[in-house]
């Protein structure tokens, strides 16, 4: 089945994916703590009678058993080696199984690894990992590619592109799962995700395990106004519990399939069972979508861009759109020396200031001679996209850099541009459709720039035509209207302004760089601003502009309010309530060094750090006043951000590591003034069956940053282990983690034999499957997340 027919096939139906397929295999006998591809492959007969019985559900999709097939989990049991050998046979044995009845899908998972920039696996090498295990599926037979439970958008990202290298004409599924927040792990929100993955090549997009089916619908419908292909949901059977020392699932399939009509008419098309559900789950799903109308078809929004966390529209019928101009090397001799050094500092100072001064986008240009661009895009990008939320602009002609950046970027980068240049449009077109890049185009040939408007138009409409080779709408563009400067030609204002004009009258986005209008005149703020509200009144509806101009953005505040952009004037009268006596502008306000220090943790500026201490330490601050004075209340402050769900975990871990650096650069000035002090230490494991640890590894590094000696004894650990591990080391504090809904019983086991063994020990507990109610019959903490799990240990030491 090619995309093209699945596309087809999946616009006029409701198609129906399969239900759980690990609790199905623990039914037929697969134990703990193996490897459940290993099990199936040397125990083909469970799967052929799972499948059979998922086709005679009504399932027109199921998954082979190949979740965890990466080398990284094979590594986990020394088998990776086999892994082509035993991923494409699973692959042979399901397409056995379902013949003519269904289609296969290659089932592809986390490595368990976080990808840069927030994480150590480089981008390159998640992509190479996913590449090979969907290449051993396309040699088993797969007719296309469920990627599922992902929890960070960069890894999803980097799956997908693997596979798609790996097969790019098969169709590809694509599902996160989400918290009860309503984001991911990793903060990423379902919009963004979409909107990342559907332009990077996913041919359906949406959730599966997060919770109950009422939860899903939720996100379901959140999703539809911007989905421009088919919604997926995989829903729970309910949130797990035990019962009898057994994982059980509450939703029988009645109350699980009573939930489909909710699902349609949310927008999901593709609907399927995770944790819990069974084959009379997906019969009774069958039978409740059997004469269910297609849900009703909405006009995704406008050009949508987005980072991980946030999207952003960009459209003529929406608010006027500031693209932040700092991040620039041109005309800043110092930026341009820094550069040339490899640093990222100022480049760091730029994107906060230009946040806090109301830029929506950032526009990011590492255009320097005597630098290697690519490299020092790479490097400015790992460093902002660890606390920088808004989305970017990438400003690049040189086809290296352009790849760099947006190979990295997780999510869906504005890209600054492709013009009629044969070099750009042979070499930049083709990078920025593959990663899915929004795009500004220049009315610019191999000649130049033509004279009228007219001609520009032209020039434009030829880009455009190339841009709809690759599959790009109209809404996917912006029309750069070319500003050049007045003092070298009288008419250059009103030939962009009439460029403008006829752009807007055909809905088509406009953008311009603001400072070349001005260039080489006195008042050059008053003539942008002057220039800006005269292109807005002929329809522009972005600028690439200084926010740090307090009054250009009071300017384009009153446009968006003039010109019924802002609902009710909401931003408007929340800008000016607070004015009327005078101007504030923040970014000029002197910071005290401990001011400094503080927004360095709350950054998560962890270079930044060691020189904010140095100023702290020679104006005589004590290297214990320091951490106890600012930077234990700067983290604290990160941790109650977290929890208040204004920072996601790349956030607090950028906090961390910049509490961390901090801490290990005063660490020789506190051993030398007042001796070493003894940390406080927690042993954390991963209970015995589970082979997952991604949670708790984040947990370990978030405890550690918070000053605890971490003992980690890894996943797959015995309860005689753990204790001997505990009173041998003088331990009093053990976290336990599981993912899996069958290990949670394991956790009791641990905390049994404790109490066997008349142990002083405190228990934390956390994982998916974990909730308040199971740690409250354990007598255990409940670490829900790592702040909490901070929290509750410290809470436990009685401070």
């Amino acid at each position: 089945m090619t995309r093209s027919e699945f596309q087809k096939i999946a616009a006029e139906n409701i198609l129906l994916l399969d239900g759980a397929t690990g609790t199905e295999l623990i039914k037929r006998g697969m134990p703990s703590g193996v490897s459940p591809e290993l099990w199936v492959y040397e125990h083909p007969e469970t799967i052929k009678e799972i499948h059979r019985a998922y086709l005679a559900a009504g399932s027109n999709i199921v998954l082979a058993p190949t979740f965890g097939g990466n080398r990284c989990k094979f590594a986990e049991f020394g088998l990776e080696k086999r892994l082509h050998e035993i991923v494409s046979q699973l692959v042979k044995i399901s397409k056995e199984n379902v013949g003519h009845n269904g289609w296969v899908f290659g089932d592809i998972s986390s490595s368990g690894r976080f990808v840069e920039p927030f994480g150590e696996l480089p981008f390159d090498e998640a992509v190479a990992i996913f590449r090979e295990s969907a290449k051993a599926m396309l040699d088993g037979g797969a007719d296309g590619f469920a990627i599922e439970t992902m929890m960070d958008l960069q890894e999803a990202r980097a799956a997908l592109l693997g596979v798609r290298e790996a097969a790019p004409d098969l169709p590809v599924i694509v599902t996160m799962t989400f918290e009860v927040s309503g984001r991911s792990l990793t903060g990423a929100d379902p919009v963004a995700a979409l909107n990342a993955l559907q332009h990077l090549g996913a041919d359906a997009f949406g959730c599966n395990c997060s919770a109950g089916p009422a939860e899903m619908a939720e996100i379901i419908s959140k999703l539809s106004p911007f989905a421009k292909i088919p919604l997926v949901a995989k829903p729970n059977a309910g949130l797990p519990r035990l019962e009898n020392g057994k994982t059980v699932f509450p939703m029988g399939p009645d109350e699980f399939s009573s939930y489909a009509e909710n699902l349609v008419n949310a927008g999901a098309t593709i609907l399927g069972g995770c944790c819990g559900t069974s084959p009379y789950h997906i019969a009774r799903l069958a039978e409740a979508v059997e004469d269910a109308p297609m849900p009703e078809k909405i006009t995704p929004a406008g050009g949508v861009i987005s980072s991980a966390s946030q999207y952003h529209i960009i459209s003529p019928e929406r608010e006027f759109t500031i693209i932040g101009e700092r991040i620039n090397p041109t005309g800043k001799k110092a930026f341009q020396q820094e550069l040339r050094e490899g640093k990222t500092d100022m480049a760091f100072e730029f994107a906060t200031q230009q946040i806090s001064a109301g830029a929506q986008v950032l526009d990011i240009n590492m255009g320097l001679a005597g630098i290697n661009e690519a490299e020092m895009m790479r490097k400015t990008l790992c460093r902002l996209l660890k606390t920088v939320q808004v989305p970017l602009c990438i400003d690049s002609t040189d086809p290296d850099t352009v790849e760099t950046a947006l190979k990295l970027y997780p999510g869906r980068a504005l890209l600054n541009s492709v013009s009629a240049e044969e070099n750009r449009l042979k070499k930049v077109l083709p990078i920025a459709a593959k990663y899915g890049a929004m795009l500004i185009i220049l009315p610019l040939t191999d000649n130049g720039i033509p004279e009228s408007a007219a001609e520009r138009m032209m020039v434009a409409d030829k880009v455009i035509a190339e841009c709809k080779k690759y599959g790009y709408g109209i809404s996917d563009i912006c029309v750069d209207a070319l500003v050049m400067t007045v003092s070298a030609d009288m008419e250059a204002a009103n030939r962009t302004l009439e460029l403008i004009k006829m752009c807007t009258e055909r809905k088509i986005n406009t953008v311009c760089g603001l400072s070349n209008v001005s260039f080489g005149l006195p008042e050059r703020a008053l003539l942008n601003r002057t220039f800006l509200s005269m292109a807005m009144g002929q329809g522009l509806n972005m600028a690439i502009a200084n926010p740090l101009f307090a009054e250009l953005m009071d300017m384009v505040c009153a446009g968006n309010a003039l010109r019924g952009k802002d609902h009710k004037m909401e931003k408007f009268l929340l800008r000016f309530a607070d004015k009327s006596q005078e101007k504030i502008v923040s970014e000029t306000k002197k910071q005290s060094p401990a001011e400094l220090l503080t927004q360095a943790v709350l950054r998560g500026d962890a270079d930044g750090v060691p020189g904010k201490i140095d100023v702290l330490i020679n104006g005589g601050a004590t290297p214990e006043t320091i951490i106890n004075d600012i930077l234990i209340p700067a983290i604290t402050t990160v941790g109650q951000k977290y929890e208040n769900k204004e920072y996601f975990l790349p956030q607090l871990i950028a906090g961390a590591e910049a509490m961390q650096r901090g801490t290990e650069y005063l660490e020789p000035m506190l051993a030398k003034d007042s001796g070493d002090q003894q940390k406080d230490r927690i042993i954390i494991a991963t209970v015995k069956g589970d082979i997952h640890d991604i949670g708790k590894n984040i947990v370990a590094v978030i405890l550690r940053n918070y000053g605890f000696d971490v003992l980690d004894l890894g996943k797959d650990v015995a309860a005689e282990t753990i204790l001997d591990t505990a009173e041998k080391e003088n331990i009093k504090i053990i976290g336990l983690s599981a993912l899996m809904t069958t290990t949670m019983g394991a956790m009791r086991e641990v905390v049994a034999l404790a109490e066997k063994r008349n142990m002083n020990v405190d228990f934390i507990v956390g994982g998916a499957v974990v909730d308040q109610l199971f740690a409250d019959e354990l007598g255990a903490k409940y670490g829900a997340d790592p702040m909490s799990t901070v929290r509750a240990a410290r809470e436990l030491l009685g401070k």
